[in-house]
């Protein structure tokens, strides 16, 4: 069958075709996001939503400020002073009811609504008690500074007269109704990541939900009886290296794990694993084991399945036998690309997308941000960064091949740091970005690919 104009073939044929030739590297990023529709909209409690991409504009719900409110603790006044003082007002308190006259005054607080009719707010340090007739001032300043401190003892309860006098200026001090922002008002636009600050914000403007783009599921199967979790390998055993650098590439890509999986060799552990349509995830993501409780509840709620270590085509790796079983198309079957050339891209039985990594490592992250990274893109609704640089540095092409080389940055162009064997991550975590030299490369700028960054 033909799938966006890339041949997409049985497992069956792959598996015994020794003339199908591995897709290039450019076709292979484009078909796997290709492959991806975007997850639908949904609305969850701003709790849930911190890391996914707003997929409408994000409008205020209420006016901010809410009302015309005090800036500064002080007195809202009307009219050329002295003012008596007629009343206080604080903020989350009761409202002044009646509207200012010219030469009244109300104490008040901070953020405070003022009272109608007053003009300004006079703040407290500038204020100084006046006679109760009216006239020039016969104090210095209030004492005790902010509302509460207005009971001090020289000064009068608010039974007596009080008035007050100091310089006014007409508007001053007065935050206006939706003076910060208008009722109604876009403030983040659809696409935009709900980061922490965001969610402060939707808070303030009277939101409770956010209509946002989902992070999808990614649920990874790390297969191999060598494979060990912790402590220092035996003999014929190794490391796990791919495990605990996915989830930090998954949150980049704009996913997040759903579970991880830990099966031993053989086909039916991987095929017990894959069988199960897809469904909502009911459990908080987390490691499962390989028995069969454990390992379907994670495997089954994820939107992506990743396969580490079955998609060479040794006598040991079984998933192309088991994609065949289930029936599952594959879309990509090796690609042109050094490190990485072993990986694949299939599509289940129900739409969902199963990406399959090398064994070793960097071939692993290679293949991850070859197939898996566009695709995770392409479902959150995260854009993607385009960037091109010379290469300051002697890199060898290869004649037929990509090949992706770990590089950093520098005023000169991207400086290859070597140490970039298929099985060590050595060079990949010396670089901050990989240069994918296309075959054939004869000296003129190259793509680089962005590595996921630290927080």
């Amino acid at each position: 069958m033909e799938k966006n104009g890339s041949r997409s073939v049985p497992v069956t044929d792959v598996r015994h075709d020794p003339v199908v030739e591995a897709m290039s590297w450019t076709s292979a990023r484009a078909l796997a996001a290709e492959a991806a529709c975007p997850l639908e909209p949904v609305p969850v409690p701003l709790d849930e939503a911190l890391g996914s991409r707003l997929a409408v504009p994000l409008r205020a719900l209420v006016a901010v400020p809410g009302a015309d409110v005090s800036a500064m603790d002080g007195y809202a006044v009307a009219g050329d002073g002295p003012w008596r003082v007629v009343g206080r007002v604080l903020a989350g308190g009761a409202v002044h009811a009646a509207e200012l006259r010219p030469g009244e005054a109300v104490e008040i607080a901070t953020g405070a609504p003022v009272p109608g009719g007053a003009e300004a707010v006079v703040p407290w340090e500038r204020v100084t008690i006046a006679p109760a007739s009216g006239g020039s001032a016969s104090s210095g300043p209030v004492s005790g500074g902010p509302v509460s401190r207005m009971r001090a003892a020289r000064v009068p309860a608010w039974g007596d007269d009080v008035w007050i006098e100091g310089a006014v200026e007409v508007g001053r001090h007065i935050r206006r109704r939706g003076e910060d922002i208008a009722e109604g008002a876009v403030v983040l636009g659809a696409g935009t990541v709900v980061t922490p600050v965001a969610l402060g914000l939707a808070a303030g403007l009277g939101h409770d939900v956010l209509l946002v783009r989902p992070r999808p599921r990614v649920t990874v199967l790390v297969t191999g009886d060598e494979v060990v979790q912790q402590g220092l390998p035996g003999p014929g055993r190794v490391r796990d290296a791919i495990g605990p650098f996915l989830p930090g590439l998954v949150e980049w890509a704009g996913g997040r794990i759903a579970g991880t999986l830990r099966l031993p060799d053989g086909a039916h552990p991987l095929h017990d694993a894959l069988a199960l349509p897809s469904r909502p995830a009911t459990a908080p993501p987390g490691p499962a084991s390989a028995s069969p409780g454990a390992a379907f509840a994670p495997a089954s709620a994820a939107d992506v399945l990743v396969v580490c270590g079955a998609s060479a085509k040794g006598p040991a790796d079984h998933l192309r036998k088991v994609l065949g079983d289930l029936g599952a198309d594959v879309l990509i079957d090796g690609v042109a690309v050094r490190p990485g050339h072993p990986q694949l891209l299939a599509r289940l039985p129900g739409g969902r997308l199963l990406v399959g990594l090398p064994g070793n490592p960097f071939a692993a992250l290679a293949a991850a941000l070859t197939l898996l990274a566009p695709i995770l893109r392409e479902l959150a609704g995260t854009p993607v960064r385009h960037e091109a640089s010379a290469l300051a540095g002697e890199v060898r092409a290869h004649p037929h091949d990509t090949r992706l080389v770990p590089v950093r940055r520098s005023g000169r162009g991207a400086v290859p740091v070597g140490h970039d064997r298929p099985g060590s991550l050595w060079g990949a975590a010396l670089a901050d970005a990989l240069a994918a030299v296309p075959p054939g490369w004869a000296g003129e700028q190259v793509e680089l690919i962005e590595l996921p960054a630290g927080v």
